[in-house]
C-alpha cells in the first residue's frame, strides 16, 4: 500500500498506484510525470503559478553540495537520522526536500521508504531524476501533508517550512522529527556584505516553542564549518539561501569576491510527546 494520501479536500484516502497514476478509493487520480514525481498540489494550496524555489536556486544548491559547501551539515543530519532506533526500511518524510540530496544521502546509508515533498516543481523534478528509487511529491508542506496517518517513522525538515500538528499526525508511535535550521552566525560574513549588517539571530528557541505541544526535544547540536569560497560560490550561497538577489541588494551582490564564510546549522531532534508520556508511564 502507498504511504501517500489523497490531497482532495474532505478525502484523505490512501493512494494506490495504477499504471502511470495514483488513484484513491474515491477515484481521484493523479498522473505520474515523465521523470517520476507526482503533483498533489491543490488549487487552494498554490501561492503563485511558479510556486517554490526557481530552477536557478535548486541548481545553485546542487553545485554547492557537489563542491563540498554545506556537506558537513548534511552529513551530520544523515548520521543522526541513521543512528535513531527506528524499524528496518522505515518510512521517512522530508519536508521542503529541495533537490533531494538529504533523502538521497540517507537512503545510501540505510534502506528507507523515502517521500520527499516540496512546493517547487523544478526541485522535485531534479530529485526524481537523481533518486528514482524514492517517492517525490509536489505539495505544500505548510498545509495538510499528503501522507497517511501514523505511517512515518521519521520526519525531516532541513531549512524548510514546518507544520508541527501535521508532523505529529503522520508520525507513528516512537516516531522522530529532525529539524535543521540556520544557527545565529550562519553566513554572517556574507550577510554583512550583502545586507549591510551581520546580525546574529537565534531561531531555534522559537522552533522548540512552536513544537512544544506535540514534541519533546531529545537533543540539539550545532554543526559549524568555516571555509573560503570563491566569488561564484558566494553568489550561489546567495541564490540558494536568500531566494535570489533582491533589487535592493543587487549592487552589493555583483561585487562579491572570494571570502571566508561561516556555515552554521543547528540540528534539533524531537520525539513525539505521546511517546514521551508513554515511556514515563512504564514501571
Amino acid at each position: 500500500m502507498s504511504l501517500l494520501a489523497c490531497p482532495v479536500r474532505g478525502c484523505g484516502e490512501s493512494l494506490a498506484r495504477e499504471s502511470r497514476s495514483f488513484v484513491c478509493a474515491r477515484r481521484h487520480s493523479f498522473d505520474i510525470a515523465r521523470s517520476g514525481y507526482i503533483n498533489l498540489l491543490q488549487p487552494q494550496d498554490r501561492r503563485s503559478p511558479n510556486a517554490g524555489d526557481a530552477r536557478e536556486a535548486v541548481e545553485a544548491r546542487t553545485r554547492l553540495l557537489a563542491s563540498g559547501v554545506g556537506r558537513a551539515a548534511l552529513e551530520a543530519i544523515v548520521a543522526r537520522a541513521a543512528a535513531l532506533d527506528i524499524p528496518d526500511n522505515p518510512a521517512v518524510v522530508d519536508l521542503g526536500c529541495g533537490g533531494g540530496e538529504l533523502l538521497g544521502a540517507l537512503s545510501a546509508r540505510r534502506p528507507i521508504a523515502g517521500i520527499g515533498i516540496d512546493l517547487s516543481t523544478p526541485a522535485i523534478d531534479a530529485a526524481a531524476k537523481r533518486y528514482p528509487h524514492l517517492t517525490w511529491v509536489v505539495a505544500n508542506a505548510d498545509r495538510r501533508l499528503p501522507v497517511v496517518d501514523r505511517s512515518a517513522a521519521l520526519v525531516l525538515s532541513l531549512n524548510g517550512r514546518r507544520h508541527p500538528e501535521e508532523a505529529a499526525r503522520v508520525l507513528r508511535a516512537n516516531g522522530h522529527l529532525i529539524v535543521a535550521l540556520p544557527a545565529a552566525d550562519d553566513l554572517i560574513e556574507l550577510r554583512e556584505v550583502v545586507q549591510g549588517a551581520g546580525v546574529e539571530r537565534v531561531r531555534s528557541d522559537a522552533v522548540i516553542d512552536a513544537h512544544a505541544e506535540q514534541f519533546t526535544l531529545v537533543d540539539r547540536t550545532t554543526v559549524r564549518d568555516t571555509r573560503t569560497v570563491t566569488a561564484e560560490q558566494a553568489t550561489d550561497l546567495l541564490l540558494g539561501t536568500y531566494r535570489g538577489r533582491r533589487e535592493s541588494q543587487a549592487a552589493r551582490a555583483t561585487d562579491l569576491q572570494e571570502m571566508k564564510v561561516t556555515l552554521s546549522t543547528e540540528v534539533l531532534c524531537f520525539t513525539s510527546l505521546e511517546t514521551t508520556l508513554r515511556r514515563r508511564q512504564i514501571p
